[in-house]
């Protein structure tokens, strides 16, 4: 992002965007439906090398399987990928056959490399995961299964994660027992993301309740009033900070939410957006920095695509934003993506400080492209 932006140019953002889509769907997604898949276990690996050879299995998560079922869901119907809705199906079949605690209810967060229960624990950010996934997938088959298993995360998070406030536990034992853990940002955020998706694809007073009275319990326990950043912990907790990417991606979801635009969280997150962006990007090279201090002090300069995938994705949503979203697009491309995939983090020089590729990952990208497939055909409705 340089200091002073060009003139906004339609066509190179068009052009852009072209690129880095058909390197997601001829180099990512080949990816996993070929090489990064175990299909002795019907699981994705948790990560390939750059030459697409899994790493040596030291678990599977449940949180990596839903993930990878909303990128094949999101597939599903498109003549590009013709296995998506197999590979959906089977993903489905495996959050079910792994990780379901037939005795307690709920979801083991991993397994072993042979199957077997590894850590049994239950976390809402896993749980948060499987309500986005089924409701994704849910919208493109229409089984009564899937909706039966959507409608069985929601309950066992109203249920059992739930502490009363409108916010929710991060992580529970096998027995949901406590551990003590309370709420955290980044699974309430997700959690929050499950919720809308469930409304895109349904009525549903009980969920729209529960997710209005999460956003309330964010805006009360988690925001610093000052800058309006959304931090990592509760406001009370010691050794806090924020994250630019969750501002960013907090600051989509509301935006984009006609149930939450214009609330007191909508408005503390735009304040945040601005604060993020001026603090926490790097205004040469348009890098978002992992961690800052609420005083908006570095903590951790390294560079994640995730982040940046957030940052582009809530810049469609800005105003007169075509200029910035050019420069960051054509920073993602550069700086992050590579011919066999991308880099997963950078250190603060812009090196190479994490090549392995997470199974988790294309679902940034994948929300990131559609947000900008999103912002394109507004544009053409508008013309």
């Amino acid at each position: 992002m340089p200091d002073a932006l060009p003139p906004a140019d339609k066509s190179q953002l068009n052009a852009l965007f072209t690129a880095v889509h058909q390197h997601f769907m001829q180099v990512i997604v080949p990816m996993w439906l070929h090489s990064g898949w175990n299909a002795e276990l019907a699981l994705p690996y948790e990560a390939v090398d750059a030459h697409h050879q899994p790493l040596p299995p030291q678990r599977y998560r449940a949180m990596a399987c839903a993930r990878q079922l909303f990128l094949f869901s999101s597939l599903i119907n498109d003549p590009a990928v013709p296995e998506a809705s197999a590979r959906a199906a089977a993903l489905f079949r495996s959050l079910q056959r792994h990780f379901h605690d037939s005795e307690h209810g709920g979801w083991f967060y991993s397994i072993d490399p042979q199957g077997a229960p590894l850590d049994r624990r239950k976390d809402l950010y896993t749980h948060a995961f499987i309500v986005f996934a089924c409701a994704h997938y849910w919208a493109k088959v229409r089984e009564p299964l899937v909706e039966s298993t959507l409608n069985a995360a929601l309950h066992v998070v109203t249920e059992r994660f739930s502490e009363g406030d409108g916010l929710y536990d991060a992580v529970l034992a096998e027995d949901w027992s406590s551990l003590g853990a309370g709420p955290l940002q980044n699974p309430l955020m997700h959690l929050a993301e499950a919720f809308l998706a469930t409304l895109q694809v349904r009525e549903d007073p009980e969920t729209l309740a529960a997710l209005a009275a999460l956003v309330a319990g964010m805006q009360q326990r988690f925001v610093d009033v000052e800058h309006g950043v959304m931090l990592e912990k509760p406001l009370d907790a010691v050794d806090n900070w924020f994250e630019p990417g969750h501002q960013f991606e907090w600051f989509f979801l509301l935006e984009s939410s006609e149930h939450l635009r214009g609330s007191p969280l909508h408005r503390s997150l735009t304040q945040a957006f601005a604060y993020a962006q001026v603090q926490g990007v790097d205004p040469k090279t348009g890098a978002v920095a992992a961690m800052l201090h609420a005083d908006g002090s570095m903590k951790d300069t390294t560079q994640r695509i995730w982040a940046q995938a957030e940052y582009l994705r809530a810049l469609t949503l800005r105003p007169d934003s075509e200029a910035l979203l050019t420069c960051q697009l054509s920073a993602l491309q550069q700086r992050f993506l590579h011919a066999t995939g991308w880099n997963e983090c950078l250190d603060s020089n812009g090196n190479v400080s994490r090549s392995d590729m997470p199974s988790t990952t294309p679902y940034h990208l994948a929300t990131c492209y559609i947000g900008l497939a999103h912002y394109f055909k507004a544009d053409a409705a508008a013309l």
